[in-house]
Parts: C-alpha cells; structure tokens; sequence
C-alpha cells in the first residue's frame, strides 16, 4: 500500500488518523509540527500528507506552499484535515496547492475513502 504521513498537533486526532490509516493497510508515519513535518516529507517522501492547518512552527498552508514549491516532492498528495470551515479557508487551502479538503470533525470512514480516491489519482 501506500506511505503516508499524518501531521497532527493534536495527539489523540492523530492517534486516531494513524490508526484509521495503518486499519487501511498503509505505512503511516506522523508528525505534530508544520517544520517536523516538512523535514520528515523531504526525507521519507510519501505518497500522502494528511495535513492539519493551525500547526505549532510552520502552519500547514506554509508546508503545502512549501511541498509545492520543491520539484523533488512533485507527486506528494496532500490532504488537509482542518477545522477551518470558511468557503474563504478552503479557496486558501487549493490555492496552496492541497488536493483535498476534509473538515473536522470528520467521519473516518470518509477520510479513508478520500484517501483511497487520492491515492488512486494518476
């Protein structure tokens, strides 16, 4: 399956994502800081960020922008998983470069279904 890391602040959200996701059958990694969590997209690559927005150190719109940015991350998906709920957020998030857009709370039913559909993505 695929390799995907969690970047959660919040420890039993992430706890959760994680376990939902291994559930899923993938490598799951995380990370609970925007700067932790760049350093960890650069050097394990993964195939799917599952990204917080409001992060400690580096917020998860400066991390997208930043994946973005590097040629060498080019087929790295990211899915934000935020309580940021404005229509203005979600414009901010796509503008940023996430690929899917996922509001806490949320079902983890859905968060596995949109991943899959993520990872299915030529």
């Amino acid at each position: 399956m695929a390799k995907i890391l969690v970047v959660e602040d919040d420890p039993d959200i992430s706890a959760l994502v994680v376990h939902k996701l291994r559930g899923a059958g993938h490598t799951v990694l995380d990370a609970s800081d925007g700067e932790a969590a760049l350093a960890a997209i650069r050097s394990e690559q993964p195939d799917l960020v599952v990204l917080d927005w409001m992060l400690p150190r580096m917020n998860g719109l400066e991390v997208c922008e930043a994946v973005r940015a590097d040629a060498a991350l080019d087929g790295t998906r990211i899915l934000m998983l935020t309580a940021k709920a404005q229509e203005a957020d979600l414009e901010r998030a796509f503008a940023a470069g996430a690929d899917e857009y996922l509001q806490k709370p949320f079902s983890t039913r859905e968060l596995v279904v949109r991943t899959q559909a993520l990872l299915a993505r030529p």
